[in-house]
């Protein structure tokens, strides 16, 4: 087939929270790679829909989830559940019906995919209404169940457990609509690497313990940088990276505050090479969200979780945690004493990715695509009947 000919697979996801962003991407590569008669395109919903509005909402949500953890705690299980307060709500986030109509009537996509949950209910909006009759797969990026990823009109959901899955059952998702495949992740993460190599590339002492720390791109690492100087009172040298992504500030002071540290620390900004960390790192210290999570598995890496946010984030710590997939801290001083263990005794480790070894999925990706793929093939036929 030429490009011109190519099925569209619409793939629908927003920035407010990095893991929709990620799941879209994991999806779109698998279809490029999987599909030679397929195009994937994929759409930020808020900022294609609410192009002014965005920018500031897009500020608002990372300000107020980090300055107001517990009104977002409160907004979240309020609405938890399906209730008159979250159908109000949600009206709210279901503007726009007229700008995705347009999308859907210029792509004319075989299938559409959402990988937020607002978006999923402008799909199932648009098809309550009887203007457009499209297959709608929905994925959800977190290890948790809530009523904004749930819509009368979706017509298959992939979950990332079984016990998403049965939530779901239990909330009146018919269990047919359901498909457990794991969250999916991209290709890098899945790769073997070589771990040799890798040590060369970012000269690494293969016989030093060596950490991975995650989650302060946007701030919500701690509070301050009182639980990066406590590193300090590890008394065996370590080797250690810092991921701060786009936070230019934090990244400086770091740079300042551990510049004579004992340890060996790597400061780092953005990075598109996390896959190749995460081969050689130990550990994995990281707030709990739903696809850093999954890519930790699918890479073997055990997790530590610290400093989870309200709402999804804790449900996704009580989950890894009771899998067997994580340690909890709850407190720096629980934090640097479980990190001090762990060196002296890396055994708990061993165990842990064996754990993981043999529940992890390396086809999530591929799984959830064969799903996406039968929706709209069942959509397809069920239009020519």
């Amino acid at each position: 087939m030429s490009n011109r000919e190519k099925e569209k697979y619409l793939i629908l996801s927003a920035t407010f929270g990095e893991g929709h962003k990620q799941v879209a991407n994991a999806i779109s590569e698998a279809v490029d790679y999987m599909l030679a008669d397929a195009e994937p395109i994929t759409i930020d919903v808020m900022e294609w829909i609410h192009p002014y509005l965005y920018p500031i909402s897009h500020f608002l949500y990372k300000r107020g989830i980090n300055r107001l953890p517990q009104l977002y705690s409160f907004l979240y299980k309020k609405t938890r559940v399906r209730n008159s307060f979250s159908v109000k709500l949600n009206s709210l986030f279901l503007l726009g019906m007229q700008s995705m109509l347009k999308i859907i009537q210029e792509i004319k996509p075989k299938v559409v995919v959402s990988t937020y949950p607002f978006a999923a209910g402008i799909i199932s909006k648009l098809k309550e209404r009887g203007l457009i009759d499209i297959p709608a797969v929905t994925i959800i990026t977190d290890y948790t169940d809530h009523s904004y990823w749930i819509y009368p009109y979706t017509d298959q959901y992939v979950v990332g457990s079984t016990q998403v899955r049965d939530r779901f059952i239990s909330l009146g998702v018919e269990e047919y609509k359901i498909k457990t495949t794991g969250i999916p992740v991209r290709k890098k993460f899945r790769e073997v690497h070589s771990k040799r190599l890798l040590l060369e590339k970012y000269m690494i002492d293969s016989n030093q313990f060596t950490i991975l720390i995650m989650g302060g791109g946007d701030g919500f690492f701690g509070k301050g940088l009182s639980t990066f100087r406590a590193l300090e009172s590890i008394s065996t040298p370590i080797q250690i990276f810092i991921v701060c992504g786009k936070n230019k500030k934090l990244k400086k002071q770091l740079e300042w505050e551990l510049k004579d540290s004992k340890h060996d620390v790597r400061i780092l900004g953005y990075c598109e090479n996390i896959h190749e960390l995460m081969a050689i790192a130990d550990l994995m210290i990281s707030k709990p969200g739903g696809v850093t999570a999954s890519e930790a598995l699918a890479m073997n890496l055990p997790l530590l979780i610290y400093h989870s946010l309200p709402g999804q984030e804790e449900d996704n710590a009580k989950y890894l945690f009771h899998s067997g997939f994580a340690f909890l801290a709850n407190s720096e001083k629980d934090l640097i004493g479980q990190i001090k263990n762990l060196v002296r005794d890396p055994g708990p480790l061993t165990l842990m990715k064996q754990r993981m070894k043999i529940h992890q999925t390396k086809t999530s990706s591929s799984d959830a695509l064969r799903v996406i793929v039968m929706a709209a093939n069942r959509g397809q036929r069920q239009k020519i009947g």
